[in-house]
């Protein structure tokens, strides 16, 4: 694990769906769908749009959750449920919740209105510092920081500035390669 480098695990940003932060969520949308596109279709697809500011440099992340917490409104009003259920509620608790306060009652065409109007710079995810890593990290540091910060995704970095993305799925993939060749 210490010989594998995260430059040969990681994607490169060109790769990957990066947006402005100036552009629409639906611009955005469309973006990591277009990027999907030229996926290997034996490889995991991408899960997030990285964001870059009037510089380049990249400054956010947009994951699918938060797109779909976006388009509902009404969850800004409440704490996270998955902190929730983390926080001892039960299902049915949160359940209630999603009755008392009547979400993802309005009709699809208000989805494709908000899209249009809601920029990527009020929805983006600022990464904390815990999600960089250097691009000559060994693959067991690389793991080890995907699970003690439970992340799904790490921005690859070289002299400061991010190259990629190390993704928990392409990790996950090289372990499972890995396994397959363990004796039974």
């Amino acid at each position: 694990m210490k010989t594998i480098k995260v430059k040969n695990l990681m994607v490169p940003i060109q790769r990957y769906a990066i947006v402005s932060q100036d552009v629409t969520l639906q611009a955005a949308v469309l973006a990591l769908e277009k990027a999907q596109q030229t996926i290997d279709p034996l490889k995991f697809k991408h899960r997030a749009i990285l964001v870059f500011d009037n510089d380049g440099n990249i400054v956010g992340k947009i994951t699918m959750f938060d797109i779909l917490k976006a388009l509902e409104p009404k969850y800004g009003q409440i704490e996270a449920t998955g902190t929730l259920s983390r926080s001892g509620y039960s299902p049915d608790f949160i359940k209630s919740m999603l009755k008392d306060n009547v979400f993802w009652d309005e009709p699809l065409e208000f989805i494709c209105e908000r899209t249009k109007t809601l920029r990527v710079s009020d929805i983006m995810e600022t990464p904390a510092n815990g999600t960089y890593i250097d691009e000559n990290a060994n693959l067991s540091e690389a793991m080890h920081q995907l699970v003690a910060g439970r992340y799904q995704s790490l921005l690859v970095t070289a002299a400061e500035k991010v190259i990629g993305i190390l993704r928990l799925s392409d990790v996950f993939t090289q372990i499972c390669d890995k396994i397959k060749t363990c004796e039974q």
